[in-house]
């Protein structure tokens, strides 16, 4: 581990400091509240119970049972019947444990049943279960328990099961009727017969980074290193078989003028030399990037015919340009995406011909946002649903997959759609997740709703005030829905999934022991932005031992990628920064301008603008929550982050250090030219311009004020650990003290006992005024 503790480049005079604090407040940071920090966050996960409902269905039916444990560490079956509406005990727990006694010659109680799990028979007269390495088989009317064979099926077993190919190579592909194996050899793709094992070869120009592979590779330990740079690595091989096992479509990837990362594992498992991983990253502005060609191949006559389509640009290593045939095998359709996310394309592909034509087309002055645009097939009659801000609001859209022409728009309003969970094509429905439509209610918060493919008939399905969670039952009709708010236990009902109407309530959850351990509610609230119009959400967090005579510093937990949010919305027992909080602070999570799954509008304020991190608003937020409440002392403000959140931390104290004075810096992007090109160009768009280099931390490093711990470990794949030394190099160029950890082996986000204690640490000290309890061992104190 390399640890640079204040780093400096003078003598500074030692000061003798009075203590900030008041002499309640100086009670905070003790050993006890580090022990409390570790308590909630091992402890307070045991406290609750019933928070969800896992259904078992039974047979092929809508009939299911879930299992209950309880706060007395009993365990409860309950078997539900949606066409009777009732819910009952799925058998008599006494009688089953005292016939289950009396026939394994062993002592049960109702308390404590020996078995997980249960199955039942077709008839549905008995239940099947494993108790003590043997399966029982019990009469649901005599309680009669005897040894069986039987055993009794659970819900993965109801799962369709993936091909797994006992002995086969992990880069092999089977055709659905199971007679060739397609894999990739010497750069090419090759066909074998399953039952002669006859080898054919499909194409004939790969090579060297100019190969057929599924995607870039991932970091790969390199034991011969190619001219200094470049090593030969082994991809797994694409394939995308036709239903009908007459022809597969694989890619060629070309990464010839790619560039790469290297990373050197410091700590290897064996010996003490350390080893060299080298992989392609491309970096967000680059102008060679690798790019897939699509190849179709005829497997019978063994042609393979390049598409006549662009090249799609693979901007991460672990990015796979998917295919999708139709079940008649005659087409198949793949995605096409700009660089820079301008545009996106649906492409359709003729089997026989190669011929590529565009079904759906869909640009953007900023950007088509890939994380909202969902798509979903109708092939009984040749439609496609497809999302599109285009309106300034994600919305659904019907599409004529024959004629490449849109029907109409399914859905529209001021709220923005989340998801499709379910199309029933007979009945000419979707089922969909949004958030916004209704009034009065945080519009980050799910609900399930349904439409009629024509726009008629939008009805919602989950009308409860939280965020919801819903599973189908096996014919549709039905839907679980658990639903939340982190200031709301879970509950748990039936509903119709015809009109949403209640069934029967399943389950509330039991969170009184939580609440007797002294535990707080987090506050969910709701402010302006800096614009004094539009309305952005947040979280509090308070102490377990709050005093509001204390003054309590706040401490940010940060995270500002535009490609999602971050304010937890459904109950936890444990949210993240509630640990930091009971070292006696408060502590917050704010969503402001430019954050995700919000209007187009709101979104935009974050394109080629993630310097600005909608820090404005998190200020006017914080300022907001002290008004309310004294006790929130605003001279003393941190935040910590990681990834985007790691470049947010610095960068508030880089261009906000009149508010912010502490910052913990886990594994950040500080500079988006050093960032994978998918999630940069999406936010920073292409080319790389000014704005790049005007928003880096690197560029911004001579403004830093306050306290500063960067965080990065040395085997990071995602975002390289230069990128934070390049940041360091930077702030030791403009003088500046900063505190330093490099993590040895440890990839993306440094997690662990160790680096925990470090933040918390950080925070006592700095914004406490407090020295840590030295040494604190987290690991120690968690049961």
């Amino acid at each position: 581990m390399i640890k640079i503790s204040r780093f400096s480049h003078k003598i500074l005079p030692v000061l003798v400091l009075l203590s900030l604090a008041s002499p309640i407040a100086r009670a905070q940071g003790t050993l006890e509240d580090y022990k409390r920090a570790v308590h909630v966050r091992s402890e307070n996960p045991k406290l609750v119970f019933k928070t969800q409902v896992r259904p078992n269905w039974i047979a092929e039916t809508d009939r299911f049972w879930y299992r209950n444990d309880l706060r007395d560490g009993k365990k409860q079956f309950i078997l539900v019947d949606p066409d009777k509406g009732n819910r009952r005990r799925a058998f008599n727990h006494k009688k089953l444990a005292r016939a289950l006694s009396e026939a394994a010659e062993e002592d049960y109680s109702a308390k404590n049943l020996p078995f997980e799990t249960i199955g039942f028979t077709k008839d549905g007269r008995h239940i099947l279960f494993e108790a003590a390495g043997t399966k029982w088989k019990c009469d649901l009317k005599t309680y009669e328990c005897t040894k069986t064979e039987e055993k009794p099926k659970t819900e993965q077993d109801r799962r369709p099961s993936r091909r797994r190919r006992s002995g086969a190579p992990r880069s092999t592909v089977r055709s659905p009727d199971g007679k060739w194996e397609a894999f990739r050899k010497d750069y090419n793709l090759y066909v074998r017969s399953t039952e002669t094992k006859e080898e054919f070869q499909l194409s004939n120009d790969g090579e060297q980074f100019y190969d057929y592979a599924s995607s870039l590779p991932g970091p790969r330990e390199i034991p011969v290193i190619q001219k200094g740079i470049h090593a030969q690595i082994k991809a797994s091989m694409t394939g995308t078989w036709s239903p009908d096992s007459k022809k597969l479509v694989a890619c060629r990837i070309d990464q010839r003028k790619s560039g790469w990362f290297h990373l050197v594992k410091p700590v290897p498992a064996k010996g003490v030399r350390p080893t060299l991983y080298s992989y392609v990253y491309p970096l967000g502005g680059e102008p060679n990037v690798p790019h897939a060609e699509f190849h179709l191949f005829d497997v019978e006559n063994k042609t393979n015919t390049k598409l006549d389509a662009e090249p799609i640009p693979m901007l991460y290593f672990s990015e796979i340009p998917r295919v999708r045939w139709r079940k008649d095998s005659k087409t198949f359709t793949f995605r096409y995406r700009e660089r820079g996310y301008k545009l996106i394309r649906l492409y359709e592909t003729d089997a026989e011909t190669g011929k590529t034509r565009t079904l759906i087309e869909e640009r953007s002055e900023t950007c088509v946002d890939p994380l909202m645009t969902y798509i979903q097939y109708l092939d009984d009659s040749n439609e496609i649903i497809w999302s599109s801000e285009r309106d300034g609001w994600c919305h659904l859209y019907l599409y004529d997959a024959n004629s490449a022409t849109l029907k109409n728009q399914i859905t529209k309003g001021p709220w923005v759609v989340r998801g499709i969970l379910r199309v029933d094509e007979k009945a000419r429905h979707v089922f969909f997740t949004a958030g916004g439509r209704e009034k009065g209610r945080d519009p980050y918060l799910r609900h399930v709703y349904r439409i009629n493919l024509d726009g008629t008939d939008l009805t919602l399905l989950t009308p409860g005030n939280g965020e919801h969670s819903v599973k189908f039952s096996p014919s549709g009709k039905y839907i679980l829905d658990t639903y939340s708010r982190v200031d709301m236990a879970p509950v748990t009902e039936l509903r119709r999934s015809s009109d949403g109407r209640l069934v029967c309530e399943l389950e509330r959850a039991d969170v009184q022991p939580l609440l007797d351990s002294g535990w707080k509610w987090p506050e969910p609230f709701g402010t302006k932005a800096r614009d004094g119009k539009t309305d952005i959400y947040g979280v509090l967090f308070r102490p377990t031992n709050l005093d509001p005579s204390k003054k309590y510093p706040v401490v940010e937990n940060i995270y500002t990628g535009p490609h999602s949010f971050v304010v937890p919305k459904s109950f936890k027992a444990f949210h993240r920064s509630q640990d930091v909080a009971e070292l006696g602070f408060v502590t917050v999570i704010v969503d402001g301008l430019g954050t995700g799954k919000r209007s187009k509008a709101f979104h935009n304020y974050s394109y080629k603008n993630l310097g600005d991190g909608g820090l404005e608003d998190h200020i006017a937020a914080i300022k907001h929550l002290a008004g309310k409440y004294p006790y929130i002392d605003t001279t003393r403000v941190g935040l910590y982050g990681g990834s985007a959140g790691g470049y947010d931390a610095a960068h508030a104290l880089l261009t906000h250090p009149e508010f912010y004075k502490v910052a913990v810096s886990s594994s950040g992007n500080h500079d988006h030219r050093m960032d994978k090109a998918w999630w940069v160009e999406l936010w920073m768009g292409y080319p790389a311009e000014e704005h790049y280099v005007e928003q880096s931390n690197i560029t911004l490093a001579h403004k830093l004020e306050g306290n500063l711990l960067l965080l990065h470990g040395d085997m990071d794949s995602n975002v390289h650990p230069a990128s934070t030394l390049q940041f360091v190099d930077a702030l030791i160029k403009a003088n500046k003290d900063f505190d330093m950890i490099i993590a040895p082996n440890a990839g993306h986000g440094v997690g662990g006992s160790y680096f925990t204690r470090k933040r918390w640490d950080y925070f006592v000290k700095h914004l406490l005024d407090k020295e840590p309890p030295k040494g604190f061992n987290i690991d120690k104190y968690r049961k």
